[in-house]
Order: structure tokens, then sequence, then C-alpha cells
């Protein structure tokens, strides 16, 4: 991995040219945006996204999120807003010397995406929002007590099973659960009707259809000016990710966006 300084936090990221000869994507720029206690790897690299991505014709760029995989941790919860996040995005495309690119987030990741198009918008061709739908308005989805789970000593019960999972995956990938505890604790900042309504960009939100996680993708979609809705029958938050009819969803709709 490559990595850069962002406003003083290290951030390491991949940049993966499309593979020749180039197809649809025309060597067009994607920016992926892992979800919370994920990185790149997991939810891009072994989803297969980068490949068929990079298949596709498209040079993909993905960054660990600041806390996360091999970016620098920060154990202040108020470094982590979505603002600051976004920030990290944008920053990372400038230093690339992207001025424009297809931005495609995760949970948290999609969350991020949201607040980057709408503070960032001439550098947000289109938006992609994977696993978040209408809790990105309602702050609804996931229950109290991960943080704490985070920081428990190993062994003790969780206060849920979501918690539990939570901490069981941030095991599973190595990942800083203290960090993790800051990240999760201010990271979850909603978007209010009028801001997701000044939105423009083109948006396509993805939702598993047993996703109790992420709320409606339909009715977050209804919000928004130019934006259409795929829901996953079968899959839940976790199952959505590299689902097929996603993949081909996301395929479809880059190739059919201005």
């Amino acid at each position: 991995m490559q990595s850069f300084d962002s406003d003083g936090v290290q951030i390491a990221y991949i940049d993966v040219p499309a593979k020749e000869p180039l197809k649809a994507g025309n060597g067009d720029p994607i920016l992926l945006i892992h979800g919370f206690a994920s990185n790149h790897a997991v939810n891009w690299v072994n989803t297969l996204w980068v490949r068929y991505l990079t298949e596709a014709g498209y040079r993909v760029i993905a960054l660990d999120n600041r806390g996360h995989g091999q970016s620098e941790k920060l154990y202040e919860p108020t470094a982590y807003t979505s603002d600051q996040m976004a920030g990290d995005a944008v920053r990372l495309l400038r230093h690339l010397g992207i001025a424009r690119a297809d931005v495609m987030g995760y949970s948290m990741g999609a969350r991020i995406a949201a607040h980057m198009a709408l503070d960032y918008p001439a550098e947000v061709r289109s938006l992609l929002l994977g696993g978040l739908g209408y809790h990105l308005v309602a702050g609804e989805g996931l229950p109290q007590g991960i943080a704490e789970a985070l920081e428990a000593p190993p062994g003790t019960p969780a206060p849920n099973p979501t918690a539990a999972s939570f901490r069981l995956f941030a095991e599973q990938t190595k990942s800083d659960l203290r960090a993790l505890a800051a990240c999760i604790r201010c990271s979850r900042q909603t978007l209010s009707r009028a801001e997701l309504s000044a939105i423009e960009t083109p948006t396509l939100v993805t939702v598993g259809a047993l996703d109790t996680v992420a709320g409606s993708g339909p009715e977050l979609a209804k919000l928004m000016p130019n934006a259409r809705a795929l829901d996953l029958p079968g899959r839940d938050h976790s199952t959505a990710v590299g689902d097929k009819l996603h993949r081909q969803g996301v395929l479809d709709f880059l190739a059919q966006r201005p």
C-alpha cells in the first residue's frame, strides 16, 4: 500500500489501474470507501470488487479509513466525524491529481460518501451507497454498546449480539479495538431531508432485503432528486457487499451515468 498525509493524518490506500485493453470504464477513476471495522482488503479486494471493476475498465482507488487497516490510529472520538473522513477521501483524490471520480461506499463508507457528495459535489461524478438506506436520515440501525464491547477485556460478554459480532469481526481483521471504539462513538452523523435534497449527484442506493441495519433503500432514494434504489433479495448487511446482483447493478449504473 501507499500512504499520504491527510491534514496531519497518515492515510493508506491502493491505486489499481484499469486492465488493458480498456473496456466500458475507459480508465475512469472510482473511489471505494469501506465500512466500520473493515478495511480496503476485506471490503473490496476479498469480495472481488477491485477485480471486477478493473476488468470493466475502471481505475480503482481504495483507502483504509482513519483508525482502520494500515492508516493512522487516533483515539479521540472527535477525530472520527463523517465530515473529517470525507475530507480524507477528497484529499486522497487531490493527492492523486484526480479532479472528479465516481464514489462508492458501504455502510459507514456510504455515510462518508454521502457527506462527500454534499460538501464536495464538483468532485463526485456519481454516488453509490451500499448497505445504507433511510437510517442515513433516521439515525437508527446499530444498537448501543458496540464501543463498550470493543473496549472490554477478552472474554467479557457483550451487551447484545450485534456488539458481540462487531467485536469478533474486529478481532478477525486484527483491528485496533480502542481506535474503533473511538470511531463508533462519533462517526454516525445523519443528513437532514433538506441536505439530501441538495445532493443532485446521480446516485444508486443498494440495500439487502434482509438488512436491518441500513434502513429502506427506496425510502432514502425518494429523498434525493437523482437517485434510484436496488434491492438485493435474500441478502443482509454482511452478505450484500459482494453479491453478484450488487456488482452487476453497479456496473450497469456506471455505464449509464453522465
